[in-house]
């Protein structure tokens, strides 16, 4: 588990200097990752599935 706190501060530290740290999500993704909890791809997927439009919504287009 140190291992994993560790990686994830020097993350954080890389992160925030460039203006983006982590939030308490970013970095509980990254625990579920780096335990073996879920693939990076698996996580990847849901991660990029919120930020996709819902199928099921009607957008109005111009």
């Amino acid at each position: 588990m140190r291992d994993i706190e560790q990686k994830i501060r020097e993350v954080n530290g890389t992160m925030a200097m460039e203006g983006m740290p982590l939030t308490e999500a970013d970095k509980e993704n990254m625990r579920a990752v780096l335990r073996g909890d879920v693939s990076y791809q698996e996580m990847k997927k849901r991660i990029l599935a919120d930020y996709q439009p819902r199928k099921d919504m009607d957008y109005e287009r111009e």
